[in-house]
């Protein structure tokens, strides 16, 4: 009894081993993905039904007696159980490819199905509760505006932007940076949206010191007491992704740890997932999300929000600014904090402590500056900026006053750097000719100049833009309107559908955030009128004789290249078209994938003809009655031809595998 219980363990061990190795043959020769649960009962199907076969194949032949004793070498034998088993094998497969064309695969695997739906029940958990606050909110008839017919509601709008404000804030933190994105992109959204969510803030519980610390520790692969002689373990600031400390580094530089908050990633991206997937169902159910670009934005929110989580970016972007102010006039009155390799990493960031109060707290500190001081910062900052932006092409993007600190000797500091912007040099050209023709008010060079550096739509509307630019120059600067010229030109940009590049737009809306910042500092200072007074200086230093030069010579020597290979290409034209062998050739499948494509077809083409060809010989074979005997009775050409039909049969199925599946995809 104990024997026959082991027996029977060894022959299910063995029958598993079979079928998974059965199943990992077929996946490969059939060339794609077929559900492991039906290839593991087809091999199981194949190991059951091979022994029964192989017996009955043997005995046929005359190789094994009935009574299991062997009548012929023992090579011999294992060639008929083999041609056997070969046999029961393709007919699984056959099996498996009519099954595959009936009922196709939907899964991988049970364990990556039992994954997909664990997290889908969590995605449409969280989808119907946002789905949920839009209704409850009073908005949820953006989800229902079909493109090309009248929106609904009109009526209800005038109260839109406080409720989305509101369900923004209930939606959670990944939502709410959404928000504060979306307030700065005067180019996409009207100035009452913008306004109602720049009052967004996040709102975040600290956590406690042992969970930050074991962060700090194992970023910096040590115990904390090796890269810092002490670390305050009251945050400074809580936010939904980080935690900020104040600590001393061992040579008693005092400065900031920001550390990010455990889990931080994984919540960030289930959020942004559901994101994604309302910005499809805004673009393709809505005019306003087809109109607003509601994939792109969602996506281009994803990627900068995991860049966000990526301190190592924000650390090479603060050693760009730092590096940037130190070269400029402003580097007096600017400080930027220095970062420390040593104690950073991906989800630590390390800085010089700004020792001062923010810029939207010190109305007490700047009371009891003099005009004339407070003017003069306000005027450095906006060179500082101006520079940055035109003459260097790396700027900070988001100089609003939480970002910048009035220090008690009188500077400000610049922190917060996970938002710069980089500028290239002829877009950086084409900004500055747009500004030149701005403080000239000049709509025609302005329009000319807009239309240089975004791009419009084929029905576009020029002489309408060149008027409605003409009209926002003379109100924003002459006639007191509320807001500069760079948010009202955003303004217009939007209302035309032009498309701004991305970088041009991080630019303006800098600017226009530096706005607000430069009020708190010096009421009466003039931002409109100083920036554009100030652009033929800034225009000065980045075209100077020596870049025009420089760009004079890369220009001479590119032409240089082309004409010198002109006369040999014009002599190899006239030549051809003197002895009639001119030609023109086009170049087929020039792209890799259509070349993949190509070879895809050709591949299986040959496969099938021989398969076809090896099936035909293997029936021609076994059907000829000559060649000597393999035993008595069963001639060598007919087990050849069993044989080789075997192998064409396996081909022929992998063929119509392939024919199933381009015609379910």
């Amino acid at each position: 009894m104990f024997e026959s219980f082991w027996a029977w363990i060894v022959f299910g061990l063995v029958a598993f081993v079979f079928a998974v190795s059965v199943g990992f043959a077929t996946r490969s020769l059939l060339g794609t993905t077929v559900g492991w649960l039906r290839t593991f009962l087809v091999g199981l199907l194949v190991f059951v039904a091979s022994w029964p076969f192989s017996y009955f194949v043997a005995t046929e032949a005359r190789v094994i007696a009935t009574d299991g004793s062997l009548r012929a070498p023992v090579l011999v034998v294992v060639l008929f159980v083999a041609l056997a088993f070969g046999w029961v094998f393709a007919f699984g497969i056959a099996l498996l490819v009519a099954t595959e064309a009936l009922w196709p695969t939907t899964a991988a695997n049970p364990v990556d199905a039992i994954r997909a739906a664990l997290h889908r029940r969590r995605r449409t958990k969280r989808y119907l509760q946002i789905l949920t606050l839009l209704s409850k909110h009073g908005i949820g008839w953006i989800l229902h505006e079909r493109p090309g017919l009248p929106p609904r509601g009109r009526a209800r709008r005038g109260g839109t932007p406080a409720a989305l404000v509101a369900a923004i804030n209930e939606a959670g933190v990944t939502f709410v940076k959404l928000g504060q994105l979306l307030s700065t992109r005067r180019d996409l959204l009207p100035r009452n949206y913008t306004l109602a969510l720049s009052s967004l803030q996040s709102r975040a519980t600290t956590l406690p010191w042992p969970m930050i610390r074991t962060v700090i520790e194992a970023e910096i692969g040590a115990p904390l007491g090796t890269v810092f002689a002490e670390v305050n373990e009251v945050p400074l600031a809580a936010a939904s992704v980080a935690q900020v400390h104040t600590g001393t580094l061992l040579d008693g530089t005092a400065v900031v740890l920001k550390v990010q908050r455990p889990g931080a990633g994984a919540q960030v991206a289930a959020d942004v997932d559901i994101i994604v997937r309302l910005a499809q169902r805004f673009e393709n159910q809505t005019s306003w999300g087809r109109d607003f670009g509601a994939v792109a934005l969602a996506e281009g929110f994803a990627r900068s929000l995991r860049d966000e989580l990526d301190y190592r970016i924000e650390f090479t972007s603060t050693q760009q600014i730092r590096t940037v102010v130190a070269s400029s006039a402003a580097a007096d009155i600017l400080v930027v904090p220095r970062v420390y390799p040593a104690a950073s990493s991906r989800r630590l960031l390390t800085m010089d402590l700004i020792d001062g109060v923010p810029l939207n707290a010190a109305a007490e500190r700047l009371a009891e500056l003099w005009p004339e001081e407070r003017e003069a910062l306000a005027s450095a900052l906006l060179d500082a900026v101006l520079e940055q932006v035109i003459v260097r092409g790396v700027f900070h993007g988001d100089l609003h006053p939480g970002n910048l600190i009035l220090q008690q000797d009188g500077r400000l500091g610049l922190i917060d750097f996970g938002n710069v912007g980089v500028l290239e040099r002829s877009m950086r050209e084409g900004l500055v000719t747009l500004l030149l023709a701005a403080a000239n008010d000049d709509d025609i060079a302005t329009t000319d100049a807009l239309l240089l550096v975004v791009d419009a739509p084929a029905d576009a509307d020029i002489p309408g833009l060149q008027r409605d630019l003409g009209r926002m120059l003379t109100l924003t600067r002459y006639s007191g309107a509320e807001g500069s010229i760079f948010s009202a030109m955003l303004d217009t940009i939007r209302e035309h559908h032009l498309a701004i590049p991305s970088s041009l737009g991080m630019a303006l809306r800098a600017l226009i955030t530096l706005e607000a910042s430069l009020a708190i500092l010096a009421p009466d200072f003039d931002m409109v009128d100083n920036a554009l007074d100030r652009v033929p200086h800034f225009l000065r230093r980045l075209v100077t004789p020596r870049t025009l030069l420089g760009s004079v010579q890369a220009q001479g020597a590119v032409l240089r290249a082309t004409v010198r290979r002109l006369p040999r290409r014009l002599e190899a034209i006239t030549a051809g078209l003197e002895d009639g062998t001119f030609s023109v050739r086009i170049r087929a499948f020039a792209e890799p994938d259509d070349r993949s494509w190509l070879t895809s077809i050709v591949v299986e083409s040959v496969g099938a003809l021989i398969g076809i060809a090896a099936a035909t010989l293997g029936i021609v074979l076994v059907v000829s009655d000559s060649g000597p005997e393999l035993v008595p009775g069963v001639q060598l050409f007919a087990f050849l031809g069993s044989t080789i039909g075997l192998v064409g049969f396996i081909l022929l199925i992998r063929a119509l595998r392939q024919v199933f599946l381009r015609r379910t995809n």
